[in-house]
């Protein structure tokens, strides 16, 4: 799972990076070209918990990788600042999964908003609208192309950009609106055929208010407000302090716990990140746990047991009899897993069977 963490100069995007990946990437640098990247280990006490039980050799968590992406430059006449980021940069961008959208919510007199003042809804807009403009131009270029190349090939091929060339221009017809792809509700037909655009407004995204310290207890409020302007789909919104939250990473536990207490924080900014992430994606953990190793795997919920099992390699998709499952809360009362096939508790599956997040699947298959 690959995140981009995008916002405007100043919004504190890099602060949010070290939040979550406790790096020390430097901040303040207001609009510079450097990019960041960090893989965070994705906490899930489940698997400790599993650890007792089994004693395996190593514990493997799910990760993330978070990506702090340069803010582009404003579009003007003739150019679209999206597509004037370095290669690397926009490739980042457009092999995301999700993005994070840090908006700056927070007074800083020191470090005034180089727009003058702070406007969590105007700054949301200015993103987004560069991001739009970027999907616009690369299907204006696209449906150009298809006037020509859509007429030569086999009739398979023809029909194919001829689907092509529809769902690009009904895209088009919406960003000219103002509306992200994200809004259009394309069947998965329609997602297969501009798979390889990487749009950014078809992605998932997180707005992630920066707060200051003094607005922590209004935070809920301010989060209402601004979900209430942002009636998208795939999107959701949250607020943090993420200079609060960086100090945290840097206590000791105890001492980090005392101060949470102190500020009504009820769980670190880590956590609810990778959380609404993970909601943000659609995504679950299967578990899967002997002597040599207890593991999470992320996999989009509603995918089958050959799907968890072709997570895991795919040679167990291909020779996949059947996956023996059982609950982790039922594993974690019982013991082990021979206690649970006493109690009916161990289950047999087949191909078709829908995994949940936290079930213990052992993949059985034939080589």
């Amino acid at each position: 799972m690959q995140i981009a963490i995008v916002g405007l100069a100043g919004s504190g995007k890099t602060t949010v990076f070290n939040t979550l990946t406790g790096g020390h990437a430097e901040t303040g640098g207001y609009g510079g070209v450097t990019l960041n990247v960090g893989v965070v280990k994705v906490p899930d006490p489940r698997l400790d918990a599993l650890a007792v039980i089994f004693k395996p050799k190593k514990i493997i968590q799910a990760d993330v990788t978070y990506a702090d992406l340069p803010a582009p430059p404003p579009s003007t006449e003739g150019h679209v600042g999206t597509e004037e980021l370095p290669a690397d940069h926009l490739a980042r961008l457009r092999d995301s999964d999700a993005l994070l959208h840090v908006v700056r919510a927070f007074e800083d007199p020191a470090n005034p908003h180089p727009s003058g003042s702070v406007d969590p809804a105007r700054d949301l807009e200015q993103l987004d609208l560069e991001f739009l403009l970027a999907d616009l131009s690369m299907a204006e270029r696209r449906i150009e192309r298809l006037k020509t190349s859509a007429r030569h090939g086999n009739p398979a091929e023809r029909e194919a950009a001829e689907r092509e060339d529809a769902v690009l221009r009904r895209i088009h017809t919406g960003l000219e609106t103002g509306a992200p792809i994200r809004d259009l509700d394309l069947d998965p037909d329609d997602e297969k055929a501009i798979r390889g655009f990487r749009f950014l407004t078809q992605k998932p995204v997180l707005v992630l208010l920066n707060v200051g310290e003094g607005d922590l207890v209004r935070a809920p409020e301010m989060v209402a407000t601004v979900a209430g302007g942002y009636d998208h789909q795939h999107a959701l919104v949250e607020a943090l302090s993420a200079k609060i939250e960086m100090e945290l990473g840097e206590l000791e536990p105890d001492e980090a716990a005392v101060f949470m207490e102190e500020l009504g924080i009820a769980e670190s900014g880590l956590g609810r990140v990778i959380d609404l992430s993970y909601r943000l994606l659609g995504l679950i953990s299967f578990l899967t746990a002997g002597p040599d190793e207890v593991r999470a795997w992320p996999i989009p919920d509603g995918s089958t047991a050959v799907d968890a099992a072709g997570a895991i390699h795919t040679d167990l998709a291909k020779g996949f009899i059947r996956a023996e499952t059982v609950a982790y809360e039922d594993l974690l009362s019982l013991g082990s897993m021979a206690e649970a096939r006493k109690a009916g508790r161990l289950r047999s599956e087949g191909k078709t069977y829908k995994v949940h997040d936290g079930d213990v699947l052992e993949i059985l298959f034939s080589k």
